[in-house]
């Protein structure tokens, strides 16, 4: 073989590389969420919004809750029985709040049991969708996030105190309109909120809850941990089955080009183990 067919060949294995490479990924994955539906008796409806790179211009994307995944959600919905539970593992950081309502109407009006998993962050519309759920499963340094809403790049609840904080006649109009929509924002996402509550908790205790979470009581990105949730009256319990986290390895993150900052041997640590190779 001449040095310009290996060369042929090393250009051809390279690009297929890629291809095969999420061709496994694909198939390990249905493999698990097969097996984790078969051992629940449920529908699994998985939404991970991991950052992606563009193929061939290594441009990275950061990937949120869009109309897409709120049609692709609905349809899984709709393909599944009235007496089937629903099992919806979140990873995102949130996203648009009409594909979140969207989903998060859709689930609450399921008749069966509607289980949300958190193995580690479900922000702003993520949290969202998880109001909906009959309960709400987390690791232990899982989080949540609030759902106050944000108007371009400001919270809708600090646009408020500009405009009752500062004389109107120093006010500009941008902001002026700005803050007229984030009070109909903050009106709307905290009745919505109201209304997803009322599947798990009284409607005065929903009330309290959806006010806390939407109007601006902590930053956006403010993290709202298991024990604090459970605090707040929400249904949370930390029984994380191993098999969705196994799950989570198959969406890993794109390699950055420059590496990343964390390194460890993939393989579980026991005490016993440890111990007798020191003992050696």
């Amino acid at each position: 073989m001449s040095l310009t067919d290996l060369l042929w060949l090393f250009f051809i294995i390279t690009a297929l590389q890629p291809m095969v490479q999420q061709r496994w990924l694909d198939m390990m994955r249905a493999r698990k969420i097969a097996r984790f539906e078969d051992k629940r008796g449920s529908r699994v409806i998985l939404l991970v919004h991991r950052q992606e790179t563009m193929r061939l211009l290594g441009i990275p994307l950061v990937r949120y809750i869009d109309i897409n995944d709120s049609e692709d959600v609905l349809r899984a919905i709709q393909l599944t029985d009235d007496d089937v539970p629903l099992d919806i593992v979140l990873h995102t950081p949130g996203g648009l709040v009409l594909a979140a309502l969207q989903i998060a109407k859709a689930i609450r009006e399921h008749k069966a049991q509607v289980t949300v998993f958190v193995p580690h962050y479900a922000m702003s519309g993520g949290t969202l969708i998880a109001l909906a759920a009959d309960e709400i499963v987390m690791c232990k340094h899982s989080v949540l996030g609030p759902i106050d809403p944000q108007i371009g790049q400001s919270p809708a609840a600090s646009l408020l105190k500009v405009i009752e904080q500062k004389p109107i006649s120093k006010i500009d109009d941008q902001t002026l309109i700005l803050a007229d929509v984030g009070r109909k924002a903050i009106s709307q996402l905290k009745q919505a909120a109201h209304e997803l509550l009322q599947r798990t908790m009284p409607p005065e205790q929903a009330e309290a809850l959806a006010d806390k979470l939407s109007t601006g009581t902590w930053t956006h990105d403010y993290p709202i941990w298991s024990t604090v949730a459970r605090e707040l009256g929400l249904p949370v319990n930390s029984d994380m089955p191993e098999e969705l986290l196994e799950l989570m390895t198959l969406y890993p993150q794109p390699v950055r080009a420059q590496g990343g900052g964390v390194e460890y041997l993939p393989t579980p640590r026991h005490r016993e183990r440890i111990d007798g190779l020191i003992r050696r």
